[in-house]
C-alpha cells in the first residue's frame, strides 16, 4: 500500500529517491548543459577551427612579416610583433560567433529547446548556462592556442630580431585579451542566435557587426571614419589584442574590451527579454 509523507507532498513515499522531483538550480542546468555542449559535433569542430586558425595564421604571417621586415625607424616603432603573431584571432572570431549561434538555433531547428523549457520553466537558467559554458570553453580552448601562436610567432620574428617577450608591458595582457575578445565574440553570437532564432539570420547578423559595419565607417568623410570606427563591435575589442594601439582609431585596450562587452551584453539582453516572453 503507498504511503504518504507530509514533506512530500503528493510523492509517493515508496518512490525511489532518484524518480523523485528534484529542484531546477543553475548547477543542474549547468550540467545538463554541458552534457549537450560536448556531444554536439559542431562544438568540438568550431572549437578546433578555432584553434588552428589562431595558430596556423599567426604563424603564417609571422613567416609573411619575417620575409619583409618594417624599413625605417618610423616602421620599426609601428610595428607590432604581438599582434603579428596573434592576427589568427580575426579570423578565429568567426568560429567562436557561429559556435555561439548553433549552440542556441539547433536546439530551435531539432525543437529540443521545448525539452529544455519543459525541464526549466523559467527559461531563462538554460540562456545562462550556455553563456557561462560558451564563455569557459571558448577560453580554455583559445588562451593555450594564443600562447602557442605568441610563441611560435616570436621564434619566427626573432630570426630578424623583431621578438619580443611576455614580460614586457602590455604582451601578456594582448595574449590574454585575445581569449576573452574570442569568448565575448562567442556570446555575441549566443545572443544573436536566441534573439533571431535562426542559424542563417544569427550568422548573417553577426557577420554584419563584426565586419559589414566596419566597411561602412570606413566611407565616412574626414575624421568621422576614426572617430566613429572605433567604438563600433570589433574595433573595439581588438584594442585588447595589441600592445600599443594607435589612438586616433582605436580605443584603450580594457576600455575598448568594456565596450565589445556591452555590445554582447545588450544582444544577449534582448534575446533574455524575448525568451522570457515568447514560445519556443
Amino acid at each position: 500500500m503507498t504511503t504518504w509523507t507530509e514533506d512530500q507532498g503528493r510523492v509517493p513515499a515508496t518512490v525511489p529517491a532518484y524518480a523523485q522531483p528534484q529542484r531546477v538550480t543553475q548547477a543542474r542546468v549547468l550540467r545538463s548543459e554541458w552534457t549537450k555542449l560536448r556531444t554536439q559535433p559542431s562544438a568540438g569542430w568550431a572549437l578546433l577551427s578555432a584553434a588552428v586558425l589562431i595558430i596556423g595564421f599567426g604563424i603564417l604571417y609571422s613567416l609573411l612579416r619575417e620575409a619583409r621586415p618594417p624599413h625605417g625607424a618610423a616602421a620599426a616603432g609601428a610595428f607590432d610583433p604581438a599582434a603579428v603573431s596573434l592576427a589568427g584571432v580575426q579570423l578565429a572570431q568567426i568560429a567562436a560567433g557561429v559556435l555561439g549561434v548553433l549552440l542556441i538555433t539547433s536546439e530551435y531547428a531539432s525543437g529540443l529547446i521545448r525539452a529544455s523549457f519543459a525541464a526549466v520553466p523559467r527559461r531563462l537558467p538554460v540562456l545562462w548556462g550556455k553563456a557561462a559554458l560558451l564563455a569557459a570553453a571558448t577560453v580554455a580552448v583559445s588562451l593555450p592556442a594564443a600562447v602557442a601562436a605568441f610563441l611560435a610567432g616570436q621564434s619566427i620574428l626573432g630570426r630578424q630580431h623583431l621578438a619580443v617577450s611576455l614580460s614586457q608591458p602590455g604582451v601578456t595582457r594582448a595574449v590574454l585579451g585575445s581569449a576573452l575578445y574570442l569568448a565575448v565574440a562567442g556570446l555575441l553570437g549566443l545572443g544573436l542566435g536566441a534573439l533571431l532564432r535562426s542559424t542563417a539570420g544569427g550568422i548573417s547578423a553577426l557577420f554584419g557587426l563584426l565586419f559589414a559595419v566596419q566597411i561602412a565607417a570606413g566611407f565616412l568623410p574626414g575624421n568621422w571614419s576614426g572617430e566613429v570606427g572605433k567604438f563600433l563591435p570589433a574595433t573595439a575589442g581588438q584594442a585588447v589584442t595589441t600592445v600599443h594601439p594607435d589612438p586616433a582609431v582605436s580605443l584603450a585596450p580594457w576600455t575598448g574590451l568594456g565596450v565589445f562587452c556591452l555590445y554582447a551584453a545588450v544582444v544577449v539582453g534582448l534575446a533574455a527579454v524575448r525568451m522570457r516572453r515568447e514560445d519556443a
